[in-house]
This record gives C-alpha cells, sequence and structure tokens, in this order.
C-alpha cells in the first residue's frame, strides 16, 4: 500500500500535536509533597496570645516585600501560576525554638493574581474564590515538629482558611531562625476540592485536583 505526500504529512503534524499536547499536559503537583487534610482541630492553649507572651515568645513581623505566597495550577491542556500580592503574618518564636513557636498568616482574596487577566476574574468569582463574600483566607498554625518529607526541616500542622471552610493541613517545610530573621520555605499540594474551588459542570473535570502552594516567608524581629 503506497501513502500518498499528503497523507504522510497528516500523520507526521498528528503525531507532532499530539507529542506536544502531551508535553503541556505535565502536572506540576506530581512530585510535590501532598498535603494532608482532616477536619480542623483546636488551637491548643499553650499558643494563645497570653500563654505566648507568658512564655517570652518573640514576635517576627512578615516583610511583605521580601515574601511570597504564590501558586501552580493545571488542567488537561497546560498549567497556570499565580499567587497573593496582599497577606500579613507573625511567626511567634519561643526559646529560639521552631517547635515552640506559632505561625499565623492573614491573605486578602481580593489580592489574587494569575497569568492571565480573564482568569484572575474568574478565579475571583464565586466559581472558585468568591471573594467579595469571602474576603480573607488564613493560616494558623498548631504544631511544628522536626523533620519532614523531601529534606525539610520540620512538619508543620495548622488550620488553613479558604472560602469559609476551614480543615487542617500537615505539610513540610524548611524553618530556620537566625538572629533577627525567621524564615518560612515549603512547597506542597492542596486539593482544591476540600476547599469547594470547584468550578460547576463537565469543565471542572478537566482542571486537576492538586493545586501547588509555594511559600517564600521572611520575617524581621519586632517588625
Amino acid at each position: 500500500m503506497k501513502l500518498s505526500f499528503n497523507t504522510l504529512a497528516g500523520a507526521v503534524l498528528a503525531v507532532s500535536m499530539a507529542s506536544a499536547a502531551l508535553a503541556g499536559c505535565d502536572d506540576p503537583s506530581k512530585n510535590a509533597s501532598k498535603a494532608t487534610t482532616s477536619e480542623p482541630a483546636a488551637t491548643t492553649t499553650n499558643q494563645s496570645a497570653a500563654a505566648l507572651a507568658a512564655q517570652g515568645a518573640v514576635k517576627y513581623g512578615f516583610d511583605q516585600g521580601a515574601s511570597k505566597v504564590t501558586w501552580v495550577g493545571s488542567k488537561v491542556t497546560g498549567k497556570h501560576e499565580g499567587g497573593f500580592g496582599t497577606f500579613k503574618g507573625t511567626v511567634d518564636v519561643v526559646d529560639g525554638s521552631p517547635e515552640k513557636s506559632k505561625v499565623d498568616v492573614q491573605i486578602e482574596a481580593e489580592s489574587l493574581t494569575s497569568d492571565a487577566e480573564k482568569l484572575t476574574g474568574h478565579l475571583k468569582s464565586p466559581d472558585f474564590f468568591d471573594v467579595k463574600a469571602h474576603p480573607k483566607a488564613s493560616f494558623v498554625s498548631t504544631e511544628i515538629k522536626k523533620g519532614g518529607e523531601n529534606g525539610a526541616t520540620h512538619t508543620v500542622t495548622g488550620n488553613l482558611t479558604i472560602k469559609g471552610i476551614t480543615k487542617t493541613i500537615s505539610f513540610p517545610a524548611t524553618v530556620t531562625l537566625n538572629g533577627d530573621a525567621a524564615n518560612v520555605d515549603a512547597e506542597f499540594a492542596i486539593n482544591r476540592r476540600d476547599f469547594s474551588l470547584n468550578y460547576a459542570g463537565m469543565p471542572n473535570d478537566l482542571i486537576r485536583d492538586n493545586v501547588v502552594i509555594k511559600l517564600l516567608i521572611r520575617a524581621k524581629k519586632g517588625a
């Protein structure tokens, strides 16, 4: 059987297009640590503001200019990246020990950004973050343990609130305390469906459930 030039060229083009599509379909969360999620835990009494003050906690405030809270999401045809431009937080450090410390982060949902203007508007809508009804997201740690996945120094557990839904999550992080600086670096994936970040209908099935969260927190003593 002979193949015409047009038939052969068409087959090559189809294979090339399929290969390009597959190359763009890589899941960015594939190699990321997966955060464990459970029902919200009660904050321990030794982490209350009064208890921390009694323990001589030293407060470090986030340097937003040097800190970043970003995300990477994907669907079968590609990925999108974004972040949150406005947030604040503190690290209360007791005895110079991360394990006795507490992290508190408050994020302005309206400050959400993405790499596509139309997508940014959609993500802010009731289909996803519904920022008008839920203007803030937050994370408050309840426990910090030594040791973590993929070489992290610690495993951080705490209550994450998105879209008015609170879940306890645990994720690996590298926590370093050095003089006047407290730094937290982490990269992990959460399941968007746990926080009702769902686009109703069939298009939702094309969006991957896992979203990668990247934290680069730089905090300064007394800031």
